[in-house]
């Protein structure tokens, strides 16, 4: 075989739909493959995504990234710590009750069940609150004390943070 006789045959084999050839002659094996059509779509569109979006400031070095990096989470720190402080602050002798983990949260067991607490409900310590669903396991959420439930903080089946308000209660 000679080279300009199998460049053809790569060429023939390119513009085909197939996706696997394989050639023998004169003890000669060549084989050829590529992906499917339909996969290359797929890689074509991820390309398009993997693709660099430009930013409006442009970055001037390493180092100014990691400052502006801890500029911002220090900044959604305070932000956060803000909102908890005015939680706590806004009525005296209220507890709080924070999400442990990050997840999805429940007020009920089931979408047919009722919720395991409303506002104005008393609840005691180890009391069921909520669940909150991280990575498909179910971790119950309970009082860590005897009171009555003044607020709850999240929506049903809405993602939550870790140290995120989940319910006010004043205690007994």
């Amino acid at each position: 075989m000679d080279l300009n006789y199998i460049r053809r045959l790569a060429k023939i084999f390119d513009d085909s739909k197939a996706t696997q050839m394989v050639i023998e002659e004169e003890g000669l094996k060549i084989k050829f493959s590529k992906a499917p059509e339909n996969l290359n779509q797929y890689t074509e569109t991820s390309q398009i995504y993997n693709q660099n979006i430009p930013v409006h400031r442009p970055v001037a070095s390493h180092t100014e990234v990691i400052s502006n990096a801890a500029a911002v989470k220090t900044e959604a720190l305070d932000t956060l710590s803000t909102e908890n402080n005015f939680i706590e602050q806004s009525q005296e002798n209220i507890h709080i009750i924070y999400s442990p983990i990050v997840g999805t949260f429940y007020r009920s067991p089931t979408p047919e069940d009722p919720p395991f607490v409303e506002v104005g409900s008393h609840v005691v310590k180890g009391q069921t609150l909520c669940i909150i669903e991280a990575m498909k396991l179910m971790n119950d959420i309970e009082s860590d004390v005897n009171g009555t439930i003044t607020k709850i903080l999240c929506q049903n089946s809405s993602p939550v943070e870790f140290n995120q308000p989940l319910f006010q209660i004043k205690p007994d």
